[in-house]
């Protein structure tokens, strides 16, 4: 994997105000933890994408962290592929610099793992992603949201709107996954994965 240029990291999601705080948008709510860190808002840019350029975590010396760029796409879910590769081509940034942050439902509730490459699983946001870069070979940052109980549409489940008594809980996950993306940058993805996967 190369180690030149910046990380473009990209929370999945959708726009609008009724799919904000919903489990398919835990993407975009860490990306909002990012800005926040970075001290910066995302912008609207050209390629149908908002944007923020921080530098994240704390370099040697106590200088400040790598350049990252944040971004999500304008468009939804299913067809965000098109504008994210659009600004990673804008950016000249190669694949194996693209971390993606998306809801994962084979994964308990508030679990955290990293992968590159592999299947969707049905992920929508992740097929348009492999379409449009014409490769599976993007590192991912996978957030556990589990399954629906009984025999509630999986569609419906990942569109509902985080319970308001487990969003504490929730903000502490978007909290951690964002760690996880400042050791990736700061420390490289194979070591930050060893350390998330074995908690050693």
């Amino acid at each position: 994997m190369t180690t030149d240029g910046p990380w473009l990291v990209v929370g999945l999601g959708n726009p609008g105000a009724q799919y904000a705080s919903t489990r398919h948008n835990v993407g975009y709510l860490t990306l909002d933890v990012l800005a926040a860190r970075g001290g910066a808002t995302l912008t609207s840019h050209r390629s149908r994408t908002h944007t923020a350029d921080v530098r994240l975590g704390i370099g040697p010396g106590g200088v400040p962290g790598p350049r990252v760029i944040l971004a999500r796409s304008d468009s939804y879910m299913n067809t965000s592929g098109g504008p994210i590769s659009a600004l990673a081509s804008f950016l000249k940034v190669p694949s194996a610099r693209i971390l993606v942050i998306h809801d994962d439902m084979d994964l308990p509730a508030h679990t955290l793992r990293l992968k590159i490459g592999g299947g969707e699983g049905g992920h929508n946001g992740l097929k348009s992603l492999s379409q449009h870069l014409h490769t599976r070979d993007y590192a991912r940052l996978r957030i556990g949201v589990g399954r629906p109980p009984g025999r509630m549409d999986p569609a419906d489940y990942v569109l509902a709107t985080l319970p308001s008594k487990e969003r504490p809980d929730w903000d502490v996950t978007f909290e951690q996954a964002a760690d996880v993306v400042e050791d990736i940058v700061t420390k490289g993805f194979a070591p930050t994965q060893m350390i998330l996967h074995t908690g050693s």
